[in-house]
């Protein structure tokens, strides 16, 4: 029996599917199955997805009639799931060679609900390809050094890592948790991975990069297209929503973390964007997330110059 299922939902990623799909028949843990799922693309998505399947059977298929969006692809596969150990990868990204070894490895040696690693951009390199950068800042905080069965109480910096397929989980920690991606809504994974964070009884830190995370050459990805004004809605209605998530929880640490790190890091260049954007409902809109959450932080210092504009919008 397979440990894991892998779920990898696509839309229109003929470009990237192949390279998905080859980072997991090359891992080091061969025992795995992945759900493919199809969300209805217009492209050879589904037919790279059927070939996989033909020539493994480790591969299982299941396609969408019409759109439904990243959130319901994910939500389709977990339903299928039937090993102990779930994970997710994107169809346009790609694994490392010992991602799934290390992160189950972790568990087995734990216990924990699940386990967490580092990732890296995956970026245009200029001549046709695409060439992985170095861990950032944040993601080397939520994620060095090496924890074993910790909890988000105990190492708050964890909440940085708010993606989807940075992690290995017990399958009976989703179902105890109630996790469902949101359905319909962009940026889905955030709410989800605070979820997980508050809900853990202890959780594995990992170091190691485990997966590349692909910024497309073309600017298609969601998180490209934060120009437009629908798209920096959901992106800050996800941040505040993993934020109320921790706050319930009582995890002041990490709102805290979270907080500063999102005033850091986030709100600079939506400042950059909203500078010289046609519509004044950009500004009003960062400004009102930006006066929300600056609220909840305990700043020892003056506000950075981008922080200060969004306060006055």
């Amino acid at each position: 029996m397979s440990a894991i299922t892998v779920i990898v939902p696509g839309h229109d990623v003929q470009s990237y599917a192949q390279e998905a799909l080859d980072s997991l028949v090359a891992q080091t843990r061969t025992d795995w199955t992945a759900v493919l799922v199809d969300d209805a693309s217009t492209d050879a998505t589904g037919e790279l997805f059927a070939a996989a399947a033909a020539a493994d059977p480790r591969f299982r298929v299941v396609r969408h009639d019409t759109r439904r969006g990243l959130a319901a692809a994910r939500n389709t596969g977990l339903d299928l799931v039937d090993t102990p150990l779930l994970g997710f990868l994107d169809a346009d990204d790609r694994l490392r060679p010992h991602a799934l070894e290390r992160l189950i490895g972790a568990l087995d040696e734990s216990g924990s609900d699940f386990a967490v690693g580092a990732y890296v951009r995956l970026r245009p390199d200029g001549v046709g390809g695409y060439a992985a950068g170095a861990v950032q800042p944040w993601v080397a905080a939520a994620t060095t050094p090496a924890r074993t069965a910790t909890t988000l109480a105990e190492h708050p910096g964890a909440s940085a890592n708010i993606v989807a397929w940075s992690k290995v989980t017990r399958t009976e920690f989703w179902h105890r948790a109630g996790l469902r991606f949101p359905d319909g809504r962009l940026y889905e994974d955030q709410v989800v991975a605070q979820q997980m964070y508050a809900r853990a009884r202890a959780f594995d830190v990992v170091p190691d990069v485990v997966v590349e995370w692909r910024e497309r050459a073309d600017g298609t990805s969601i998180t490209q297209g934060r120009h437009a004004l629908p798209v920096l809605q959901e992106y800050l209605a996800a941040m505040r929503g993993g934020i109320d998530v921790l706050e319930a929880a009582g995890m002041h640490a990490a709102v805290q973390h979270r907080v500063r790190l999102i005033l850091a890091m986030d709100v600079p260049p939506l400042v950059q964007i909203a500078r010289t954007h046609p519509d004044d409902a950009y500004r009003r809109a960062l400004g009102a997330f930006v006066r929300d959450i600056h609220a909840l932080s305990a700043p020892s210092a003056p506000p950075p110059p981008p922080v200060a504009a969004a306060l006055l919008w």
